[in-house]
């Protein structure tokens, strides 16, 4: 049988790519994957505003890359494998997210001290006038901005110019321009320590510590949970299963209900932790996948946001290899919630929400902690009813409708489900005794 190789028009294709919704954080963002699974400690980000010469420049002191892995690294799709704690996943965040905000991108990378430092280029104008997939390969003397930051080191430079998508002003060196350019600045900055606030504060399970620098100025971590702040209310982890298989790997849910304005222990403490997006629009489920923030803030259609329940945020973790059933997004930005959890999830974000509720509200300290109790319970009652009724249904199934031992399972699981109803309140009251009069059981 024979066949017949068809390559895509590069022109058309890379033009289409542009546009698959990256904006300059999340851009940016998607390079820091990649330093950080070359082993980088440091991060170097600097832009410079020269109107139409303006460009922006990410260095890091990773591994490096030999020249067959930089070409790899160049390729649209590369074949690289990604294991389950690694950040990337489709081999085309460095191009397409790049060539979202940029007309040229360049890459240098050194892998040896004693190496040289090796050279690849997209360049949007040369691939329109050849409608051709050709990196080019510029001499190191002619691109000083890439080379540059590798004197005396391995790394990885990833050097953005002709930024059409982000000097966008007819008067591109003029005063609009240049007040753009710093508020991208801010937002860049606002957007990575959030994205990435696991890893500056040393808490993600990799063992080496991260450092972001954005022109000379280190980014700071910030915690949407705000867990420095004594009266913010961690409501103890969950750990849910994606689906029956037990196969299958574990999600682990964190929730947590944020001081109110005037429980927050400087009003500075309180307008920071408002977050990028401010209150409302960041309330909601965090998901992380390998400590790499992916969502932050949103119901996912489980819920509606409210102002009265703007202090409820709940982290919830997944690895890699849960990936298909959270069919995670090309930009990363985005994940699905899989139906298996829908129900369990739901019912958590309830509970959440009334906690929240009160809290905004500004409840005294005791009444808080019965609420709290009560949500608890109220939580516990609803997730035990759906195990229940999902075993029920099960047995039914199996032995059917009319099984006189399917009758007998029932009333026994029905029995099963009372007393461990009831052996949850009695262990919920007396922990809220013991906790005294604020009756929260853990603290941020």
């Amino acid at each position: 049988m024979r066949h017949t190789e068809v390559l895509p028009s590069a022109r058309r294709l890379i033009g289409s790519l542009r546009d698959i919704g990256y904006d300059l954080p999340v851009a940016i963002a998607d390079l820091v994957d990649n330093s950080i699974a070359a082993g980088a400690t440091v991060l170097r980000l600097d832009t410079c505003f020269e109107g139409s010469d303006s460009w922006i420049r990410l260095s890091d002191n990773g591994s490096g890359m030999t020249e067959g892995e930089l070409m790899e690294a160049l390729r649209f799709g590369s074949r690289r494998y990604y294991g389950s704690s690694d950040l990337g996943k489709f081999g085309l965040g460095l191009k397409v997210a790049s060539l979202s905000q940029c007309r040229r991108l360049t890459v240098a990378s050194r892998s040896t001290l004693r190496g040289r430092t090796r050279l690849g280029q997209w360049d949007l104008d040369h691939i329109e006038s050849t409608d051709r997939w050709e990196v080019v390969r510029p001499r190191g003397r002619d691109c000083i901005l890439a080379t540059l930051p590798l004197r005396g080191t391995t790394g990885t430079v990833v050097l953005w110019e002709k930024l059409d998508r982000i000097v966008r002003f007819k008067a591109q060196a003029g005063r609009r321009a240049l007040t753009e350019f710093g508020r991208l600045e801010n937002e860049l900055e606002q957007h990575l320590a959030m994205v990435f606030h696991r890893f500056l504060a040393r808490e993600a399970s990799r063992r080496r510590p991260l450092t972001i620098v954005i022109n000379d100025r280190r980014v700071q971590p910030w915690d949407p949970f705000a867990r420095h702040e004594t009266d913010t209310q961690a409501l103890g982890e969950q750990r849910l299963a994606l689906n029956d298989d037990s196969s299958t790997p574990r999600v682990s849910v964190r929730p947590y209900v944020l001081p109110s304005e005037a429980q927050f222990s400087t009003p500075t403490a309180h307008r920071i932790a408002a977050g990028p997006r401010l209150w409302n629009r960041q309330q909601g489920f965090y998901f992380y996948r390998n400590d790499r923030l992916i969502q932050a803030g949103g119901w996912n259609r489980l819920r509606t946001s409210d102002e009265h329940t703007k202090l409820a945020r709940i982290s919830i973790d997944f690895s890699a290899s849960a990936d298909d059933f959270f069919e995670l997004n090309v930009s990363k930005t985005q994940v699905r919630v899989p139906h298996g959890l829908r129900a369990e999830l739901a019912t958590i974000s309830s509970a959440v929400a009334r906690v929240a509720q009160d809290s905004y509200r500004g409840s005294s300290n005791g009444s808080q902690g019965v609420d709290l109790a009560a949500a608890r319970i109220q939580a516990i009652r609803e997730i035990v009813g759906i195990v229940i009724a999902d075993v029920q249904a099960l047995v039914s199934d199996e032995l059917g409708p009319d099984s006189a031992v399917g009758s007998k399972l029932a009333r026994q699981i029905a029995g099963l489900e009372r007393k461990l109803v009831k052996d949850v309140i009695s262990a919920t009251q007396s922990q809220s005794s013991a906790n005294g009069a604020t009756g929260v059981g853990h603290k941020g």
